[in-house]
C-alpha cells in the first residue's frame, strides 16, 4: 500500500515544527534537487541530488532528452527518503523557458523537446509578415527573440504541419514534468506568459496569434496561478520513489520567476539581475508596462509571483563565460575560478564586446567569436584567455548599465540599487564591474535563488506563508548576502561612451 502524507506527520522526528519541500531547478547545464527545510519563519536548504542536462542532436536537431530527466528527478525524490531520511510535503518543478512538448491523443510525446538554442529556429521573420512585429508585443508585451515559441511554433506549421495536426496537447517543459508526475495538464501562468502566445491583458491565450498561425487553441492548457496544487504523484511514482502520494505544486516554473520571488528586497527602489546562463535585468511591477518605448527597447512582461510582472530584458549572461570554459578546458584553465582569477589580472577595457551581439548565442568556438567581434569593431582582440574572459565581464557590465538606463526612462521608476540573484551573485569580480559601471550599490545573494523561490512558492501553496512580502522576510532572515559599493566610476564612464558609440555592430 503507498502511503500518503498531509502537512506533516509527527511520527517523523524531522518533521516536528518543520516543513519540508522539495524543487526540483532544471537549467540549461545541469539540474539540482534542493530540499528546503521551514520552521521558525526561516529556511534552511540542501542539496540532494545533481545532474548533467545536455542537449540531444536527433534528426539534425537540437532536443532536450526527456526520459533521462525524468529518471533524474525521480531518483532525486528517492534520494530525500533512502539517503537523506526526508519527506517532501510537496514537490515542484522550475526550468528555463520558451520550450515545449507536444502530446498525441494517448498522452505519449510525439518528438523530443527542440531546445530554444537550436539552430534552425529562424521563422520570425516570416511571421512578421502576418502579424507585423508592433501587434505582436502590443497583443502580448513580449520581448522579440527568435525563439520564442511563437516562432517555435510558426516554424513548425511551415516546416512539419503533419507534426502539429498529430498533436493534441502542449506543455511547457515544467507543465510536462508535472504531467508525467501526475497525470495531469496545465499551464502555469509565469511560463506562460513568456511563450508569447499569452495576451496579458485579456488573461488568456491570444486568439489573433493562434488564427495567424493556423494552429487550434485546442492544443493549450487552462493557465493556472503560481502557488496552486496540480495534483498528486501517480501511485506509480509514489511507490517507485518512497515518497508516498503527495501533491505537485505549480510554482513559479519559469526559473527566473522563481529567483525574482527569492530576491531579498524591500521597498520598490531596485532592480534585479537574475545572473546565470542568462543575465535577466529588470524591475518588479503590479501591471505589465505595453508602451511605445518598451517595445522600441524590447523589453518584456514576463508573469511573477503574488500578482506581479517582470519587467525586464534578456541579457546574454554568463553564456560567454560557459562557452569559453568549453572551448578551454581541453587546454587551459578549466574552472571558473581560474578563469576569474586570470581576467582579475588582466589589463582594463583592452576591448569592449556587446555581449547581446548574435554572433554569441550558440558559434561553435566562443572564444574565436569574441576575438572576430573586436576584430570586425577595430579593436585589437585579446589573446589570453584572462583577456578573454575579462572583456567578457566587463562588456556585461556596460550592458548592465545600459539596461538599467532604459528601464528607468520606460518604467518611471527609481532605481536606487541593485539584487543580483542566482550563480552568477558567486562572480565577485562581475559583482565589482556592476556596482562600478553603475554606480549602484550591488547585494549579491542568494546563490540558490532559483530553488529558494520555488521552495517558498510551494510554501504559500500548503499556506504556510501568504504573500510575496512575507516571502521575502523569510529569506532575508535566512541568508546572508554581501553588498559591493562602487568605486571610481571614471574608466567606466569612458568605456561606457565606447560602448554606446564604438561596438554596434
Amino acid at each position: 500500500m503507498v502511503p500518503s502524507y498531509g502537512r506533516i506527520d509527527s511520527s517523523r522526528p524531522d518533521a516536528v515544527g518543520v516543513h519540508g519541500f522539495l524543487a526540483f531547478d532544471l537549467g540549461a547545464e545541469s539540474g539540482r534537487a534542493i530540499f528546503g527545510s521551514l520552521g521558525e519563519e526561516r529556511l534552511e536548504t540542501r542539496e540532494v541530488h545533481r545532474f548533467r542536462n545536455p542537449t540531444a542532436t536527433v534528426g539534425g536537431r537540437q532536443r532536450w532528452d526527456i526520459h533521462p530527466l525524468l529518471e533524474e528527478i525521480k531518483r532525486g525524490m528517492k534520494f530525500c527518503v533512502t539517503g537523506a531520511g526526508t519527506y517532501p510535503e510537496s514537490i515542484a518543478v522550475d526550468t528555463w523557458g520558451v520550450d515545449f512538448a507536444l502530446l498525441d491523443g494517448n498522452g505519449g510525446l510525439l518528438e523530443l523537446p527542440r531546445a530554444y538554442r537550436d539552430t534552425r529556429i529562424d521563422a520570425m521573420e516570416q511571421f512578421f509578415e502576418k502579424v507585423p512585429r508592433e501587434r505582436v508585443y502590443m497583443l502580448t508585451g513580449i520581448q522579440t527573440m527568435p525563439f520564442n515559441t511563437l516562432y517555435q511554433l510558426f516554424a513548425l506549421k511551415v516546416d512539419e504541419p503533419s507534426l502539429l495536426e498529430a498533436a493534441s496537447d502542449l506543455l511547457f517543459m515544467p507543465d510536462l514534468f508535472d504531467y508525467l508526475l501526475t497525470g495531469v495538464k496545465k499551464s502555469e501562468f509565469t511560463f506562460a506568459t513568456t511563450s508569447q502566445l499569452y495576451n496579458p491583458l485579456k488573461g488568456d491565450w491570444d486568439d489573433e496569434l493562434f488564427e495567424a498561425l493556423r494552429v487550434s487553441k485546442r492544443l493549450m492548457q487552462a493557465v493556472v496561478a503560481p502557488g496552486t496544487v496540480i495534483g498528486n504523484l501517480t501511485r506509480d511514482v509514489a511507490s517507485e520513489t518512497e515518497l508516498g502520494i503527495i501533491p505537485v505544486v505549480a510554482t513559479a516554473s519559469h526559473d527566473t520567476a522563481a529567483a525574482v520571488a527569492a530576491v531579498p528586497a524591500g521597498g520598490e527602489d531596485w532592480a534585479f539581475i537574475s545572473s546565470g546562463t542568462w543575465s535577466l535585468v529588470g524591475v518588479e511591477t503590479t501591471v505589465p508596462i505595453m508602451t511605445g518605448e518598451a517595445m522600441r527597447l524590447n523589453f518584456t512582461n514576463e508573469g511573477g509571483a503574488g500578482g506581479t510582472f517582470r519587467f525586464l530584458r534578456n541579457v546574454m549572461g554568463l553564456w560567454l563565460l560557459q562557452g569559453c570554459r568549453k572551448a578551454w578546458e581541453s587546454k587551459g584553465p578549466r574552472t571558473y575560478d581560474e578563469i576569474i582569477e586570470m581576467a582579475a589580472s588582466a589589463q582594463p577595457f583592452a576591448a569592449i564586446i556587446d555581449p547581446d551581439c548574435v554572433d554569441f548565442l550558440n558559434p561553435p568556438d566562443m572564444p574565436e567569436a569574441i576575438r572576430a567581434f573586436c576584430v570586425r569593431t577595430g579593436q585589437e582582440a585579446p589573446d589570453s584567455p584572462g583577456g578573454i574572459a575579462r572583456c567578457v565581464l566587463e562588456g556585461l557590465a556596460l550592458r548592465y548599465r545600459e539596461v538599467l538606463e532604459q528601464l528607468r526612462s520606460a518604467s518611471a521608476r527609481p532605481i536606487n540599487r541593485i539584487h543580483v540573484v542566482g550563480g552568477g551573485s558567486l562572480n565577485r569580480l562581475l559583482c565589482q564591474f556592476t556596482a562600478d559601471a553603475t554606480g549602484l550599490p550591488v547585494v549579491a545573494g542568494p546563490i540558490e535563488a532559483t530553488a529558494v523561490g520555488n521552495i517558498m512558492v510551494q510554501a504559500m501553496a500548503l499556506g504556510y506563508v501568504s504573500s510575496l512580502d512575507e516571502i521575502r522576510d523569510v529569506v532575508r532572515r535566512s541568508f546572508e548576502v554581501e553588498t559591493y559599493e562602487p568605486g571610481k566610476t571614471g574608466r567606466w564612464d569612458e568605456a561606457y561612451a565606447c560602448f554606446k558609440n564604438g561596438v554596434r555592430s
